[in-house]
């Protein structure tokens, strides 16, 4: 594919892990030090303990954009053997082009982070980086990758969860954008809890205080963790609140281990916030793992041994509404799914992915599929 000239001095490289990219480069990278998902010590801990991997359809292969000797972007990427673990689901578009078009799908390309459906920036450039270079690398990274697909037989490359920024650019290079609902508290001058209530009709604002009222009438104790405070959380039992998730549901993935749950303690404790649930006599019954960024909070793990009514809307939702409140935050993204979360304060919020296919039949076909989507995504996050 040929390149502008604005774009020609830029190259762009494969890199097998964060490691050699180095917590150097990405302390000089935008990005990182609002969105915690993006940073070193999180992306570097899956690969260091053993959550990645061939066998797991994460293979870690980072793009690095340099100008000379000097890299100006990072993107975080990975090529997958399966559609597992990315939370925009294209199971069937990978049937259709294999059994209806005859395509093969896997291998492909993915830049996002692994297991995490939170939007932020995924090219992720040096701090100092101008206009220009935003432009070239954009440019040169869209004609790249199309170029990498070729060479490495990959059907395609998808960037996950960008930023509506990102999205608009990469789509203005002509890449298919798919939208997708999450639902988000967004923090319109909340300064309490109450004001928080205060956004409901009489009746659900009674529900929410009776659920709270009954449940702190069990006994058990609701503590929060964060910093300093997590040297007394155990990382075993982080991991296997985890796992009492995961196991529950025929498509769960034991992807994170024990190592992965001490690393991140051990090395960004400031940037995880661990909402933990005992009964009256110690015993640890549920547990929420969030990271706190400069703007938001970010619901990642949730794990309950044994059910207690209410317990799940507590640990998971007024919790972290009340921690971004009392941070100051923008708002509290608690994850993919779940409906009920909007009986409760959280507004349908689109999210966006963007997306090249090798083949044009099979880029006709889902740029369609993605357009009539789009209405109805558009439709239900304008309430309509």
């Amino acid at each position: 594919m040929s390149r502008s000239p604005k774009s020609s001095s830029y190259e762009l490289g494969l890199v097998e892990s964060v490691a050699a990219i180095g917590p150097e480069v990405f302390a000089g990278l935008e990005g990182p030090e609002r969105f915690p998902f993006l940073r070193y010590e999180w992306l570097d801990a899956f690969e260091r303990s053993g959550c990645l991997g061939a066998e797991r359809g994460w293979v870690p292969r980072h793009v690095v954009v340099r100008r000379g000797k000097e890299i100006v972007a990072v993107a975080p990427a990975y090529i997958k053997s399966n559609s597992m673990g990315e939370f925009v689901f294209d199971h069937q578009i990978a049937e259709f082009a294999e059994s209806r078009l005859g395509v093969r799908y896997y291998p492909k390309l993915v830049l996002a982070v692994p297991f995490t459906p939170a939007t932020g920036p995924r090219v992720l450039f040096a701090i100092g980086a101008d206009q220009s270079d935003r432009e070239a690398v954009f440019e040169r990274l869209t004609g790249g990758l199309a170029d990498l697909c070729e060479k490495l037989g990959i059907s395609s490359a998808h960037i996950l969860f960008p930023d509506a920024a990102q999205a608009t650019e990469l789509a203005a290079h002509g890449w298919a954008l798919r939208e997708g609902i999450q639902f988000q508290f967004k923090n319109e001058g909340c300064s309490t809890f109450d004001d928080y209530l205060a956004m409901f009709r009489a009746k659900q604002r009674a529900v929410i205080r009776r659920e709270r009222r009954e449940l702190a009438q069990t006994g058990l104790e609701i503590t929060e963790l964060t910093g300093a405070g997590l040297a007394a959380l155990e990382p075993r039992l982080a991991y296997e609140l985890y796992l009492t998730t995961v196991d529950k549901f025929v498509w769960g993935r034991r992807y994170l281990t024990p190592a992965f749950f001490e690393r991140v303690l051990a090395t960004m404790p400031e940037a995880i916030h661990v909402v933990l649930a005992r009964a009256a006599d110690g015993e640890p019954l549920a547990g929420a793992f969030n990271l706190l960024g400069a703007e938001a909070l970010y619901g990642r793990y949730w794990g309950a041994f044994r059910e207690v009514k209410y317990l799940h809307f507590e640990v998971c939702l007024y919790r972290g509404v009340e921690a971004a409140i009392a941070h100051g935050l923008s708002r509290f993204e608690p994850g993919a799914g779940g409906e009920h979360k909007e009986s409760r304060g959280f507004s349908a919020t689109v999210t966006r992915s963007v997306h090249y296919y090798a083949d044009a039949r099979l880029d006709r076909a889902v740029r369609d599929f993605y357009s009539r989507e789009r209405e109805s995504v558009e439709a239900r996050a304008a309430g309509d």
